[in-house]
């Protein structure tokens, strides 16, 4: 038997035989690992991935829509002057809006696929580029349809980071100490609503509407600059979209990258006949080797390649899986998706944050209506207020994330060393239980028009109690599909944005209604009445998720396990 013939036999022996260490996905070995790199790097991409965020919350909440049918002409300026110079309607503003908070929701379904298959930095450097250009445009705007045009292209470019956030985090840190760094990297955009009307009242009094897309441009140009030495913490070894579907590519087209390889090996041949027989045999023997490992998840199929560097194989034949470049066909975006939502525990934890986010939105619009129409502030003196909201939700996201780490090590600690994802979910019970409470006595105080000072305390402790929740169920949705962050966060902001938009469009038309409608309105008090109940059933799910999530989520990883077609 020739060399060649030897050392391919040898390398389907080797993957065979030789026993390979069990690690998950989250794991497997790759080149300049992120999770090793230094403190200072790391935090670096905190920092910037926080900054790009903020472009969320700012762009949303830049000015309100609801104001202009609900509140004094003092408070709608920005408003005001897009009607008069667009000859927009209230409800073209509305649906500017609506839009906005649509696609930012449902956009990182799409980018989500994208980062599995270009990296986190090409789809950061594009999302950026594309809410950049969505901006300007939106200032330079003379119609209202182009206004609303630009707008969703600004959400959607705008929406990537919120997702990517969240998955690149997963990228660098191990889950004891992700809940903090993802509660560091979260409070950024949590201020949105705080800030928002602050600057949008600021900057449309000091010069006019378009001044705010021009700053808005100009914040997220500057972050555009800062990806550009951003280093790409994806790596595709870790990634079971993008592994899946190599596997598919090559079990589809097994021949093709093993017939440069048999090439060489005939030209160590005697003869035309002898190298036929050869050829034949290498072939079969690596269409096997690539049909067996298409059914193995936990490992990295370019890794098993690699192995061919240990024997007398030309240094090219290794590189021969590297060679497949995946394109978008290879990447079904709606079947991580499904992957991620056909886990029970997936779907009932989405719901449940899709509650706390579609409260977290209500109360930010309402409260402005409020504390015009009660208590006649202006846009200036409404954004202070909200500045408790803000401030309490920016405490809940930093100290709610490093509590759910203290909390799943002490759990792991007393489990033999063994992590499971749903631990983390028992440090949602001190806030889960304070919550309903505080946001009920919110209504309360708002509809007798108690003083301010009670409903900034109030604001503080919901914005606190609600985002220490949202905090630990995302770093959750993260370590529980390890392989698929980009997409489990993804499909958990679009139930967040979906109930954000039905929260936005509800809430206001229904307070109003309270307060003017009938002898039986109850105003505040019972519309935050109905959240606290909703908050409470929210929670419930939680509870059930901590129960038997880890139930469902180990039968589904078994029957992917077993499969032969990955998502």
């Amino acid at each position: 038997m020739s060399k060649e013939k030897q050392a391919v036999h040898q390398v389907v022996h080797d993957s065979e035989e030789t026993p390979v260490a069990e690690l998950d996905i989250e794991h497997a070995l790759v080149h300049d690992d992120p999770r090793k790199w230094s403190t200072a790097r790391k935090l670096s991409v905190v920092a910037t991935i926080s900054a790009a965020s903020v472009i969320n919350g700012l762009g949303a909440n830049i000015y309100n829509r609801d104001a202009l049918r609900y509140c004094s002409p003092s408070n709608t300026a920005a408003i005001a002057q897009i009607q008069e110079q667009l000859h927009a309607s209230s409800g073209e503003i509305s649906l500017s809006l609506s839009l906005f908070i649509g696609i930012q929701g449902t956009g990182p379904l799409v980018w989500s696929v994208f980062s599995e298959s270009w990296g986190r930095k090409t789809v950061y450097l594009a999302s950026t580029l594309l809410c950049t250009l969505g901006s300007i445009v939106a200032a330079l705007a003379k119609s209202i349809g182009v206004l609303i045009g630009m707008r969703c292209i600004q959400a959607f470019g705008a929406s990537a980071v919120g997702a990517l956030g969240a998955a690149t985090l997963a990228d660098i840190y191990e889950p004891t100490e992700r809940g903090t760094m993802v509660g560091i990297y979260y409070s950024a955009p949590l201020l949105g609503p705080a800030l928002g009307p602050i600057l949008g009242g600021v900057l449309t009094q000091a010069f006019n509407w378009r001044a705010t897309f021009w700053f808005l441009a100009a914040f997220v140009g500057a972050t555009l600059l800062l990806f550009v030495p951003f280093k790409d913490t994806f790596r595709r070894e870790r990634s079971l979209v993008y592994q899946n579907a190599l596997k598919r590519r090559v079990v589809e087209q097994p021949t093709k990258p093993f017939e440069a390889q048999t090439a060489n090996m005939s030209s160590a041949a005697s003869s035309a006949e002898r190298g036929q027989v050869e050829r034949s045999d290498a072939i079969q023997a690596q269409q096997e080797d690539a049909v067996n490992m298409h059914g193995r998840l936990e490992r990295d199929i370019e890794k098993q390649a690699a192995r061919t560097q240990n024997v007398n194989v030309p240094q090219s034949d290794s590189s021969q899986l590297k060679e497949i470049r995946l394109s978008l066909a290879d990447v079904n975006p709606l079947k991580p998706i499904y992957h991620v939502l056909r886990r029970m525990n997936n779907l009932v934890l989405v719901f449940s944050s899709g509650f706390v986010f579609g409260f977290y939105y209500s109360i930010a619009y309402t409260c402005a209506l409020t504390l015009a129409n009660g208590y006649h502030y202006d846009a200036l003196r409404i954004g202070l207020v909200l500045l408790a909201f803000g401030i309490g939700s920016l405490c809940g996201s930093v100290l709610g994330g490093r509590y759910s780490d203290h909390v799943f090590r002490k759990l792991k600690a007393r489990n033999d060393g063994k992590g499971r994802a749903e631990m983390r979910l028992e440090s949602t019970f001190v806030p889960m239980g304070l919550l309903p409470p505080c946001v009920i006595a919110y209504g309360w105080v708002c509809e007798r028009h108690a003083s301010v000072a009670a409903i900034c305390v109030l604001l503080f402790l919901s914005g606190f109690f609600s985002i220490c929740i949202h905090s630990c169920t995302l770093s959750y949705v993260v370590d529980a599909n390890p392989g698929r962050s980009s997409s489990a966060v993804a499909t958990n902001s679009a139930f967040r944005g979906l109930a954000a938009l039905v929260a936005s469009e509800v809430a206001v038309p229904l307070q109003v209604f309270m307060y003017v409608g009938s002898q039986s309105a109850v105003g505040d008090g019972g519309m935050y009445s109905l959240w606290g109940g909703l908050l409470v059933f929210a929670e419930v799910l939680i509870l059930v998720v901590w129960w038997k999530g880890g139930a469902w989520r180990e039968k589904w990883e078994r029957k992917e396990q077993g499969s032969h077609s990955g998502p």
